[in-house]
């Protein structure tokens, strides 16, 4: 039996205009050609307005000579090319590493290469070169004439402190009252013995180190004294005049008596060296005992009344350019 009932109209799908897509829902038709095919999404028709043109991308920030990839530029700024080679001591004693000296003897020991190569002394490097001491890689810097100069501590050391990184009998060290840097290493300026307080330098730059330390600096190392025992005033001008030691003569350039009551006497010292424990046995060649000895001045720098014992004060910029300027100027005379 036939029913009256009929289904719904269905247009007939029209076919999409060029570059357009079907619309959803329409019905399913032979597909256009391939070269009618429709853009991607996002991309617009052919017919329409083109879209803003996309931001331009960031430029890289330009090589400024980092460790691994330093380019054409050296840490100082300048071309390779102007970078002159330099010494690998002195390269590695600019770094913070050491002094010139134990640069030297770390050389001679074969514990440095040079891009792979054990180095040897007397040996230059540039810029691009891979330092290596004992397998570490090394930042090696080449300074200019615009680099900053190196830090400078002073340092009041108390009795009961070894001026050692390593010590097998683990008594405190020096090295763990000083400020943490990253980088390089704080190098101490000479020595004061365990028993021995006062002021001690520490500077970041091997170099500056070794022309503190160097005896053709001649740089004026004065101590408080106190003696035990009776220094008479033909002791007072043996000293003066010069003692022998084991390692040879010595003398005071000034002694001069800074008082004391009963078996205790304070003196002020002053000489040119810095050998072990020189001081006190130069007191013993003439049979006197220290029983308390204070460094106050190293070359220009003066042990200040306000820093403590175990404290430190670092130089400023201006500071530590004068202190090198004043280096400089004295070094002229002499290699004249």
């Amino acid at each position: 039996m036939k029913t009256n009932k009929r289904t719904p109209f269905r247009a007939p799908a029209e076919a999409p205009a060029v570059g357009q897509r079907p619309r959803r829902g329409a019905g399913r038709t032979t597909p256009p050609p391939r070269e009618f095919i429709a853009p991607p999404s996002g991309e617009g028709d052919e017919m329409q307005e083109p879209s803003a043109k996309p931001a331009p991308r960031r430029k890289p920030a330009p090589n400024t000579g980092g460790r691994a990839n330093r380019g054409a530029i050296a840490r100082d700024g300048r071309p390779l090319a102007a970078a002159k080679p330099e010494r690998l001591q002195k390269i590695l004693a600019q770094a913070g590493v050491g002094s010139r000296r134990e640069m030297e003897e770390w050389i001679a020991a074969g514990k440095v290469s040079v891009n792979g190569v054990v180095a040897t002394i007397g040996q230059s490097v540039i810029p691009t070169d891979k330092v290596k001491i004992g397998g570490r890689l090394i930042n090696i810097r080449f300074t200019g004439s615009s680099s900053r100069p190196p830090r400078v501590l002073m340092y009041h050391k108390p009795e009961g402190e070894i001026v050692s990184r390593d010590d097998p009998d683990g008594r405190p060290s020096v090295f763990a009252a000083l400020p943490r840097m990253r980088g390089g290493r704080w190098i101490n300026v000479g020595r004061l013995d365990f028993n021995t307080s006062g002021l001690l330098l520490f500077t970041t730059s091997g170099e500056l180190a070794n022309k503190l330390m160097h005896p053709s600096s001649e740089l004026v190392r004065e101590y408080a004294v106190r003696v035990l025992g009776e220094l008479t005033m033909e002791a007072q001008q043996q000293l003066l005049d010069g003692v022998q030691l084991e390692d040879g003569p010595a003398s005071f350039s000034s002694l001069v008596d800074a008082g004391g009551e009963g078996a205790n006497k304070w003196y002020r010292v002053s000489l040119f060296e810095g050998r072990n424990r020189e001081v006190r046995r130069m007191f013993e060649a003439v049979g006197c005992t220290v029983s308390r000895l204070i460094r106050v001045r190293y070359g220009p720098f003066t042990l200040p009344p306000q820093l403590k014992r175990g404290r430190c004060r670092e130089l400023d910029e201006n500071e530590v350019k004068l202190l090198m300027r004043e280096l400089a100027r004295s070094e002229k005379p002499k290699q004249a």
